[in-house]
């Protein structure tokens, strides 16, 4: 049981390495005292709710380290931006190769409508003839297909699909348009090369990823391919203007803004100011009416991004789209994988098993 406590908190921690990269507003300078709560040099204070689950609340407390201490690079400086994303990919590698210790999956690095991704199948998989496209997080400019294995591999050891994780062009070297088209090739290749139907493709996204998810989705819809049968997000970006309320009201909850106003920076490297209201950047602004396929949003109250889940679920439910807001308890962003084993994070991962096995028919 402890070698067992003691991996758990090793992943945990390491997953959390990749979230802070992805959003590129703090450095963890956590200090661990004995009451609920965690002062941070006498400036934020990070609350631990008693309820939440006992697990949850120790590994809020194991965030006692400064693992980073980088300036942000300028987004208007292509090299600076690719050394800075190399420096976060090490380190996402590092974490991928203890989710395959971990899971032993099998992963196979292929392409797919002339994308690499990787085509992960857990452990004992048996083909059912459905597939789960993955959209991994990272702000649309930072991590990798392979730097994002512990949540795409918790993703298909959790629900017993093969995933397919999209290896998408990155900012600034791929805008928006060309991103989400690149997406909308890779599951039209699926249709297309693979022998698969629309009723058997799922697509899910965490963080920025869940917004590329719903902007592709909506992309595919307007240029006549069809949709998948179903969307799962993870704590979906989906409003790169940030308009929502809780940008500003939950900043000082948000584990890892430390109190700070949420910046605005990673979203000027993918889309420019006049196209940050376009849908297929920031697809809460989207027409739902027009048709979308059954939806499950995931996130926790501790996120400054909780506006952004509760607009998309209300656009989505005013259009009459099939629409579930699953929001937990003092959880943390992308808390699945952040927070794996803890009760919050088992019974989320078993509320999409059941979405997808409803909407995927498997």
């Amino acid at each position: 049981m402890q070698k067992l406590i003691v991996t758990l908190i090793a992943i945990s921690i390491s997953v959390s390495f990749i979230l802070i990269a992805a959003f590129l507003n703090f450095h963890i300078e956590y200090s661990v005292q004995a009451q609920n709560s965690i002062d941070t040099q006498k400036t934020f204070q990070l609350h631990i709710p008693t309820t939440i689950s006992k697990e949850a609340q120790e590994l809020m407390r194991l965030f006692n380290m400064d693992p980073f201490d980088y300036e942000l690079p300028d987004p208007n400086d292509p090299d600076e931006l690719k050394k800075f994303s190399g420096e976060i990919e090490s380190l996402g590698l590092k974490v991928s190769q203890s989710t395959r210790d971990l899971f032993s999956p099998n992963i196979t690095e292929t392409r797919l409508g002339g994308l690499n991704v990787l085509d992960i199948k857990p452990k004992n998989w048996k083909d059912n003839g459905k597939v789960l496209v993955y959209t991994h997080g990272g702000g649309n400019w930072l991590l990798s297909a392979q730097s994002t294995l512990s949540n795409s591999v918790l993703a298909a050891n959790s629900t017993g699909l093969r995933v397919i994780s999209l290896d998408y062009p990155l900012a600034p070297f791929s805008k928006w348009d060309q991103t989400t088209d690149e997406v909308m090739n890779a599951i039209r290749a699926l249709l297309s090369q693979e022998g698969y139907s629309h009723e058997d493709i799922a697509i899910y996204g965490d963080s920025a990823g869940g917004g590329l998810a719903v902007a592709s989705v909506l992309k595919m819809r307007d240029n006549g391919i069809g949709m998948p049968a179903a969307v799962v997000l993870w704590s979906p970006r989906v409003d790169l203007s940030q308009r929502g309320d809780t940008y500003f009201t939950l900043s000082h909850a948000d584990i890892y803004l430390k109190g700070k106003p949420a910046p605005n920076r990673t979203a000027h490297p993918y889309a420019s100011v006049k196209d940050l209201k376009n849908p297929y950047v920031s697809p809460v602004y989207g027409n739902f009416s027009k048709g979308f396929p059954p939806t499950l949003i995931q996130g926790g109250t501790k996120e400054f991004l909780l506006s952004d889940f509760v607009r998309l679920y209300q656009a989505l439910d005013q259009a009459k789209v099939e629409v579930k807001l699953d929001v937990y308890e003092g959880m943390p962003h992308v808390f699945q994988s952040l927070f794996s084993n803890t009760t919050e994070s088992d019974i989320a991962l078993s509320k999409m098993n059941d979405f997808l096995r409803l909407h995927l028919d498997y």
